[in-house]
């Protein structure tokens, strides 16, 4: 096995027949001089009707700026719904953003665990951000395929077939209201596609970060039911990639719903290891129901905080994502 990644990649593919079929990217970016974050994610799922559109910002003074959608759509052949829309300028080293549409402010974002709550009674304010990412790092991770370079079959029960990373530097304007910044930060981009159900992965740490635009890390630990652990990411270190062969996270929990708040990671490359230190600054929980096809009934809670990130005497910033399915009221990746 191997792995195939083109520049074509960087642009739609196509529409399979899975019923849960999903083609996504996801760019994330923190600007320290504002002290402002955030992400923005868009999933087609063309099959079901639908997509995922996600614009999470994580505002200066503590509030959260949200919004999720599911927008009617027909087709795969681009990245636009829900007012947000995601351009390929060339390949692997330029993509732009916007978002223009709404979004709730949250004083309280982990109020996000109720969100029809959450949409009807915190304020809405309007929300537009053009941003440009731009490729800092080499691209990581491509479609796993046959030494022939034949695909391998799947099942529809997958995650992400095809996905790949890339540490990025973003600029532009985000306005919620009648505030505006001016974004120069770095951050974190990927692309995945092939058939995806939230509930595919028992659990998963999906830790990303930047101290610097020559120094960052992207450490990935996913835990299957039967108690495999699949490891990976990457440390980047003045434009190029060290692969991760091992990693440890341990983590400290807050609250009667169990949200992860202080991290401690080591992670091992053949250059050698990195402890890694991170604190939760501000989070909000999401959350996936789906229907098994036994009838039953399964929620996924994906848990995004914002976290300053130390290792080797720097500091710096981006996001933990911690997502768990949820069975008898706690996450099942509770290592407390």
């Amino acid at each position: 096995m191997k792995l195939r990644l083109d520049p074509s990649d960087e642009h739609m593919h196509p529409l399979e027949a899975e019923s849960n079929f999903n083609e996504s990217m996801y760019f994330n970016v923190f600007d320290s001089e504002a002290n402002l974050g955030g992400f923005f994610r868009l999933g087609n799922r063309a099959n079901e009707g639908k997509a995922e559109m996600t614009t999470c910002l994580y505002l200066p003074d503590g509030r959260v700026a949200f919004m999720f959608n599911r927008p009617a759509i027909e087709h795969n052949d681009a990245f636009d719904a829900g007012g947000m829309r995601f351009e390929v300028v060339e390949p692997f080293e330029e993509l732009k953003v916007r978002y223009e549409g709404k979004v709730v402010i949250l004083d309280d974002p982990l109020a996000m665990a109720d969100p029809r709550t959450a949409f009807k009674e915190n304020p809405w304010a309007e929300c537009r951000a053009e941003l440009t990412f731009r490729g800092i790092s080499p691209v990581y991770g491509g479609e796993p395929v046959n030494d022939d370079g034949s695909p391998i079959p799947e099942s529809g029960e997958g995650f992400a077939r095809g996905h790949y990373e890339q540490h990025t530097a973003g600029t532009g304007t985000i306005t919620v209201g009648d505030q505006s910044w001016a974004i120069d930060g770095l951050g974190l981009r990927d692309h995945s596609w092939g058939p995806r159900h939230w509930q595919s992965p028992w659990w998963y740490r999906w830790l990303t970060a930047n101290l610097g635009p020559d120094f960052g890390f992207v450490v990935t630990i996913v835990a299957s039911k039967d108690g495999g652990r699949h490891i990976g990411g990457m440390i980047l270190r003045d434009g190029a990639y060290e692969h991760i062969t091992d990693a440890t996270i341990e983590t400290d929990w807050v609250g009667d719903d169990l949200y992860h708040q202080a991290i401690r990671a080591v992670a091992t490359t053949k250059e050698g290891s990195y402890e890694i230190e991170g604190t939760v600054k501000n989070l909000v929980p999401l959350r996936n129901r789906r229907t098994s096809p036994e009838g039953e009934e399964l929620l996924t809670r994906i848990s995004e905080g914002l976290t300053e990130w130390r290792c080797q005497g720097r500091t710096g910033h981006g996001l933990s994502e911690y997502l768990d399915q949820i069975v008898d009221g706690r996450p099942v990746g509770y290592d407390g």
